[in-house]
């Protein structure tokens, strides 16, 4: 058995560090990359106009497992224009697609709560789709820390 100098073994621990950080990169950017995907599927290509929609996020969530998410779309809610959907895309997470909320005329109010889980720091994106084939978005940033230290 051989043993490492101890020169070899900060070499070692410095290429695992910059491996793990260079991997986590790749996996963000495939993250939001599929999260664009979901979007433009959702909208069918065409762009969202800005606006409409509130969404309320902590800023700071010191536990990215229990993240408390409230949207609201300032739409009327008529049996010939309505809010039939909206959906909520975490840019940052494995799987970048957080929830999808269905509406009709008789809900009443588009408006939607629920808790999400967030990986890391991240943006939270909005798409609402109306019955008339419009779309708005919105979108926050989270920052997502450990034990509320960070930032």
């Amino acid at each position: 058995m051989r043993q490492l100098s101890r020169r070899a073994t900060l070499v070692l621990g410095a290429g695992g560090a910059a491996l793990s950080v260079l991997g986590w990169g790749g996996r963000a950017q495939a993250a939001a990359k599929e999260a664009a995907e979901q979007i433009a599927k959702f909208t069918g290509g065409k762009t969202a106009e800005k606006g409409k929609l509130t969404i309320e996020l902590p800023e700071i969530a010191e536990n990215g497992n229990t993240v408390p998410l409230s949207v609201v779309v300032d739409a009327p809610m008529t049996a010939d224009n309505y809010v039939s959907e909206v959906l909520v895309v975490a840019e940052g997470n494995p799987n970048p697609g957080v929830a999808t909320f269905h509406f009709s005329a008789m809900s009443g109010k588009a408006e939607a709560s629920t808790r999400i889980r967030l990986a890391t720091t991240q943006n939270i994106v909005v798409v609402a789709k109306t019955s008339k084939g419009e779309f708005f978005t919105g979108q926050k940033l989270v920052k997502v820390t450990i034990g509320g230290c960070g930032g």
